[in-house]
C-alpha cells in the first residue's frame, strides 16, 4: 500500500512546481511614458459654422495634439470646440481618458456633413465608435451643445476658409 502514497506524494510535488508558478515582479508596472500628463496649451483656432451657429474651434493637427485632445482641461466656453482632421476616412473612435469635462462629439464625413453625434462622459475610457466607416473629421464641444443649438446629423460644417476639404487640403 506504500506505492499509492508515494505516487500521491510525487504528484503533489509536481503540481506544486507547475500549478502555482510564482511570477516575480521586480518593479511596479509603468504606463506609457509618452502619455500626456497635463493639458496642452490652447491650439490654433478657426471659426466654424454649423448652419447659423458659430464656434471657435481649436485645430488638432499633429499626432500629439490629437492624442492629447481635451485631456486634463477643466473649462470649455459654450462656443468653443476642438476639430480633428483624421488622416483618411475611417470608423472613428474617441474616448475620455484623463478628461474631466463631459463633451459631445460629432462624427463628420469627407464632405463636411455631420453623420453622428454622441455624448462623451468624463473619464470614460470606453471608446465611442462611429457607426459609419466614412468619418474624416470629428468636432468636440461641451456636452449637449448640439442639442442646445438645434444641430442634428445632416448639417454641413464650414470654416472661415471654406469647406473642410478646402481648409485642410493645404495641411496634407
Amino acid at each position: 500500500m506504500k506505492l499509492p502514497n508515494v505516487f500521491l506524494a510525487v504528484l503533489a510535488g509536481l503540481l506544486s512546481l507547475t500549478g502555482c508558478t510564482k511570477h516575480e515582479i521586480t518593479s511596479a508596472p509603468v504606463g506609457d511614458p509618452t502619455e500626456p500628463t497635463q493639458a496642452q496649451p490652447r491650439l490654433s483656432t478657426l471659426k466654424v459654422w454649423l448652419g447659423p451657429e458659430e464656434l471657435t474651434a481649436e485645430i488638432a493637427l499633429t499626432p500629439e495634439q490629437e492624442r492629447t485632445g481635451m485631456m486634463f482641461r477643466t473649462h470649455m466656453a459654450e462656443n468653443d470646440a476642438m476639430l480633428f482632421a483624421l488622416p483618411y476616412p475611417q470608423r472613428a473612435s474617441f474616448w475620455m481618458k484623463n478628461c474631466p469635462l463631459p463633451l459631445s462629439v460629432a462624427y463628420i464625413d469627407p464632405e463636411g456633413v455631420i453623420r453622428e453625434i454622441h455624448p462623451l462622459n468624463s473619464f470614460d475610457t470606453n471608446p465611442v465608435v462611429a457607426a459609419s466607416e466614412n468619418i474624416r473629421y470629428a468636432l468636440e464641444t461641451s456636452q449637449g451643445w448640439f442639442d442646445r443649438h438645434h444641430i442634428q446629423p445632416g448639417v454641413a460644417l464650414r470654416t472661415e476658409r471654406g469647406t473642410l476639404e478646402e481648409t485642410f487640403q493645404q495641411q496634407r
